[in-house]
């Protein structure tokens, strides 16, 4: 193979294994389960009855796995609640259910983003039952308590009314001589809920206390992680941020292997990531917290913060507190909560690139108000500002495609030399002013972009379900009738008639084939990005058409002037 094919198709080669790698690569999970039921039904087999605990890591070094890991443990009630000695809140942006037993969120719905496309059922983004067991625990522990703390409540329904702007919904229990009030407090559109625990020391002697938060998951496949075996795959698993490190991806394989080592730190947060949607623990930023990852005893992967210990003496009183998000991953939302949380929106390791894209496409958003349109615009306004490099590679291919007849000549001329036949080609080059090149690097640089976008519009939660026209009602999902990619790769193919045809058959053959290969790949992709890579194709014909008349004008009036002179 020459060098001129290899520095043509080794770019498309790296393209085309960078978006395989993208599909299926690091983070890809199994098949999406089934969703939880709207009702919530605790799993009471004897398997998962055993002590529902939390841990916190005795020491700060080494390995933290299951097995190794020496731990002060806050054991659960003996057996599992039932659905109805679940306490229910209901808000504008949540529906979530409380265990009274230690006060756990073993529930929660979102009504604001549904479960799916056509369906007036929310999304389930926590749930413990025998399909998925996901939750957001939280306890104090207590020196001298070994268990959990069982609270009760004045009534077991809550609901934020329409005149109300939050909705405190307090749990109490008394322990060892200490009123203990468990408070969580909802704000109307939001998904960040503050928990307190308010302590009063009515005992006699002094009461050491900390605040701990876990995020527990099983192993069950990603419910908002939609389409077929070659869909686009999200990160899965726990993301800590601490002094160290301002965002940090755990999997879970690495929670088992126990290769995450406890880390303290003034502020952070942990959460749970997922596509579009996550759950976090905030704890307050001033103070030294304990952050970790383990095993519990349910075999679920928990990551988890623990608050510094403080000592509450006789006849005083105290708070601890900590923030708990539920909800979809919007990066305005987000960022007000906690310093780099917004980074749990996974762009990837171009982000830099794609959160001006995302930036950009919001604010078109803003004053067009539709998704799809955005996309558009902002394809435009890429290839506005990307128009130098293209224009480059667009003349060179254009005088490639003028002269392609004289390498035609010299192909066939020194068509058994194949080393005489560079030579000329070269000569032929320089001559010209051809640079070989000058189609490929362009391309090459132009490509971060794309991955950018790619990514940008795979984590947006804002383009799921999102219409854009016609038939395309969801344009974070492919299109139904695969329509847009047979589009795309008819795009393809007309680009490819204004580009010069390579002098090598194989060559020759292997362009022929891309725009086959790239409409199958896009058969998957969301709807979204098709549109994109469709415009972006559009934009770049007119672009090439043009060029290449200009070029091929210029060439007839320089003959013109030849001649008559």
């Amino acid at each position: 193979m020459d060098v001129k094919r290899l520095l043509l198709v080794i770019p498309l080669a790296v393209l085309a294994y960078l978006l395989v790698i993208q599909w299926n690569g690091d983070y890809g999970q199994n098949s999406v389960e089934q969703r939880a039921p709207e009702s919530v039904t605790q799993d009471t087999s004897e398997s998962n009855a055993d002590s529902d605990s939390l841990s916190v890591p005795t020491s700060n070094s080494g390995g933290n796995s299951a097995s190794s890991q020496e731990a002060a443990d806050m054991p659960g009630a003996d057996g599992q609640t039932n659905s109805d000695s679940l306490i229910e809140v209901r808000t504008d942006t949540l529906d979530i259910r409380i265990d009274p037993s230690g006060g756990d969120v073993v529930y929660a719905a979102l009504p604001k983003h549904h479960e799916s496309l056509n369906s007036e059922q929310p999304f389930v983004l926590l749930s413990d039952n025998n399909v998925r067991s996901y939750v957001a625990k939280s306890g104090l522990q207590l020196e001298g308590h070994d268990g959990r703390i069982d609270f009760s409540s004045e009534q077991m329904q809550y609901s934020l009314g329409d005149d109300q702007d939050s909705l405190s919904v307090d749990l109490t229990a008394e322990v060892n001589g200490a009123d203990i009030i468990k408070r969580y407090t909802f704000d109307r559109d939001s998904y960040a809920v503050n928990v307190e625990y308010l302590l009063d020391n009515q005992s006699e002697t002094p009461i050491t206390a900390r605040f701990v938060g876990q995020l527990a998951r099983d192993n069950s496949a990603d419910p908002s992680q939609g389409g077929g075996p070659m869909s686009m795959k999200s990160f899965l698993g726990a993301t800590f941020s601490t002094q160290e490190s301002n965002y940090e991806k755990i999997d879970f394989d690495d929670i088992r292997e126990g290769n995450f080592k406890n880390v303290e730190s003034e502020g952070g947060w942990v959460a749970m990531i997922q596509h579009y949607f996550t759950s976090a623990w905030v704890p307050v930023q001033s103070q030294e917290n304990l952050y970790y990852a383990n095993i519990d005893s349910r075999d679920r992967n928990v990551a988890a913060f623990a608050g510094p210990s403080q000592q509450l003496q006789p006849g005083n009183e105290t708070t601890l507190a900590a923030t708990l998000y539920m909800g979809p991953k919007i990066q305005d939302r987000l960022e007000s909560i906690a310093p780099h949380l917004e980074l749990t929106v996974d762009f990837g390791w171009l982000w830099f690139i794609a959160n001006p894209l995302f930036w950009l496409l919001a604010k078109i958003h803003g004053l067009i108000g539709n998704w799809g349109w955005s996309i558009v615009l902002l394809t435009v306004v890429v290839k506005i500002v990307l128009f130098p490099l293209s224009a480059k590679a667009y003349k060179s291919m254009a005088k490639m495609r003028k002269m392609g007849p004289e390498m035609k000549r010299i192909k066939e001329q020194y068509g058994d030399d194949r080393q005489k036949m560079s030579q000329e080609m070269m000569k032929f080059y320089q001559k010209e002013k051809i640079n070989p090149l000058g189609g490929c690097l362009p391309i090459v640089v132009q490509m971060p972009v794309f991955i950018a976008l790619y990514w940008m519009l795979l984590e947006s939660v804002e383009l799921r379900h999102a219409p854009f026209m016609l038939w395309i009602n969801d344009l974070s999902a492919q299109d139904p009738y695969f329509i847009l990619p047979i589009i795309m790769g008819a795009s393809m193919f007309v680009q490819q008639l204004l580009n010069p045809t390579p002098p090598d058959p194989m060559q020759a053959k292997i362009m022929k084939m891309l725009p086959v290969v790239f409409t199958f790949f896009f058969l998957w992709f969301p709807a979204g990005l098709v549109i994109y890579w469709i415009c972006n194709n559009v934009i770049s014909i007119l672009q090439q058409w043009i060029i290449t008349r200009k070029i091929e004008s210029d060439g007839e009036t320089g003959k013109a002037s030849k001649a008559k002179s």
